[in-house]
């Protein structure tokens, strides 16, 4: 049964019953909630042993309220049935370790292979539950790193604008004159031009269409700080992407820490001392060139579903239906 509001609602109008009351009878009685053998500890964890895997992927996600939860995925699913291996509530390692060894010994040492953030507590959990996996560090999420940090200096620039602009409007009417913001070649006001390039920097350059194009010329031609951080960012995309050696990814990502250093960008000098803290599991990356995105992608599936119904109202029921399609 479809237990999507709009739909209850519908095949609710055609039987002459309101829908919530149609929902809740599925929920009652015939949807096997009520008999769920994991009802009882679904509000604290979920495990389907059967569903480990050689290959897993380790995340957080939100389901309600900002509440986090720990989800492990079987690579191998596809992020179709089959996908959960473990939903436990919060983050906090060594609650995620105590569940996860309710698991057998066994099939926790067939694991070769686990994709995680830079998260401690992500990396705690996988060392103490799968000690024989190698753990690859997710390369998007240094990607990411980089990216926030280049936004940062935008931002940095777009409250300068701002002020500059408040001051000038303010000198003005002191002065009795009106004001005239300058309007750049592309239409743009500075504070314009700051806040409408958030997009054109985090596309490749080969990626932008004419008006991005006019518009990053104008961005880089007034700031150049801009413009080499810019240039920092896709250059560490870019190792991952050409990348097919562990030693020379090594060796491209010291190169890049290098002009890191000379950059002298505080923000790009913490994402380079991240890097250099899980050198490893990072380099990892490039034997198999595995990622987190499976989990990202599941992470996105349950958005989907939790916006599907409008939020969650009763966890344990939201957790049946996921797992219902999922494990």
């Amino acid at each position: 049964m479809d237990t999507n509001p709009n739909s209850t609602n519908s095949i609710g109008e055609f039987y002459g019953v309101k829908g919530r009351n149609l929902l809740r009878h599925y929920k009652d009685c015939q949807g096997g909630f009520k008999h769920w053998n994991q009802k009882s500890n679904a509000k604290l964890w979920l495990l389907y042993p059967q569903n480990m895997g050689t290959h897993l992927s380790i995340d957080e996600t939100s389901l309600s309220d900002g509440e986090l939860y720990t989800i492990l995925t079987n690579k191998a699913a596809k992020g179709r049935k089959g996908s959960i291996v473990a939903i436990i509530a919060g983050t906090k390692a060594e609650t995620v370790i105590e569940i996860l060894r309710r698991i057998p010994v066994r099939p926790r040492k067939k694991v070769l292979e686990i994709t995680l953030d830079m998260a401690g507590n992500m990396a705690l959990i996988a060392k103490r539950c799968f000690p024989l996996a190698t753990q690859v560090t997710d390369r998007f999420h240094v990607q990411k790193l980089a990216s926030e940090a280049l936004q940062e200096i935008r931002i940095k620039y777009r409250w300068q604008a701002i002020d500059a602009e408040n001051e000038a409007i303010e000198q003005a009417k002191i002065s009795q004159q009106p004001y005239h913001a300058e309007v750049l070649a592309n239409g743009d006001t500075l504070k314009q031009l700051l806040a409408r390039s958030r997009y054109v920097l985090y596309k490749k350059e080969k990626d932008w269409t004419e008006n991005q194009k006019q518009r990053a010329t104008l961005l880089f031609e007034r700031y150049p700080d801009l413009k080499k951080a810019y240039e920092l960012t896709m250059a560490l995309s870019h190792i991952f992407e050409n990348t097919t050696d562990k030693l020379y990814g090594l060796a491209r990502l010291a190169k890049w820490h290098e002009k890191v250093r000379q950059s002298g960008f505080k923000a790009f000098n913490t994402v380079a001392r991240s890097i250099q803290n899980h050198y490893e599991t990072i380099l990892n990356y490039f034997d198999n060139r595995s990622t987190n995105a499976s989990a990202e992608s599941f992470n996105a599936k349950i958005k989907a579903f939790r916006a599907q119904f409008r939020g969650v109202r009763n966890v344990e029921f939201f957790l049946y239906r996921l797992t219902q399609l999922y494990a």
